[in-house]
């Protein structure tokens, strides 16, 4: 049984509608790449429900098609043909780690390049840019760490090593060779974070290339 409206599903679906095509503009999801989801309703014990991106659709088209809702084992929820992003475990697993209201997943070439030049270390260090302010770190000179997970083919072996991964005040993650996570309470943040995390990865590939 689901936990949530008709109302709450529209203004979910809605708001992935908005959020892709802006997305989409920037030219984030090359190749019917990346993920986008947004929680619908509250999350009651260990449950939820998350209306996400289908899998294998053009994200730079607007269809009837785009979006499902699944559950907190990421099930369909609702009778239907489509099926979710392959990488739909990942986001239950950020849901049931961070109790977050969004997740949006997407592939650059920036993020793609930091994360196999830090992808050794695990982690991607940056320091004292002004654009870690957007997640709400407001040391001067702060230094963060965004951590970076092996890549597998398995996506639920990636899911499996989320939780442990995660960094309490940085939200999100990078795949090696593959791509960011980020999330917020609701859309509005999410897309903050995943924004400022994009500003950062371009920042430190020309950083590190100035170093050279």
């Amino acid at each position: 049984m689901t936990s949530y409206s008709l109302e709450q599903r529209q203004a979910a679906f809605e708001e992935l509608r908005e959020v892709k095509a802006e997305f989409a503009a920037k030219g984030w999801f090359p190749g019917t790449s990346g993920n986008l989801s947004v929680r619908i309703g509250d999350i009651r014990g260990e449950e939820f429900q998350f209306a996400i991106t289908s899998s294998g659709k053009d994200k730079s088209k607007q269809t009837p098609e785009d979006f499902l809702v699944v559950d907190a084992a990421g099930q369909s929820v609702e009778t239907t043909k489509l099926k979710p992003s392959a990488e739909t475990l990942i986001h239950c697993e950020i849901y049931k780690a961070t109790g977050c209201g969004a997740v949006f997943h997407v592939h650059t070439v920036f993020n793609n390049l930091v994360s196999e030049w830090f992808g050794d270390k695990g982690q991607i260090p940056v320091e004292g840019v002004e654009l870690i302010k957007a997640f709400n770190i407001w040391e001067e000179e702060a230094i963060i760490h965004i951590p970076v997970l092996p890549n597998y083919a398995h996506i639920p072996r990636i899911a499996e090593q989320v939780a442990g991964a995660l960094v309490p005040r940085i939200p999100g993650i990078v795949l090696r060779k593959h791509g960011i996570y980020a999330w917020g309470a609701n859309s509005f943040e999410a897309k903050r974070h995943l924004e400022a995390f994009e500003f950062l990865f371009e920042y430190v590939y020309r950083m590190e290339l100035l170093k050279k």
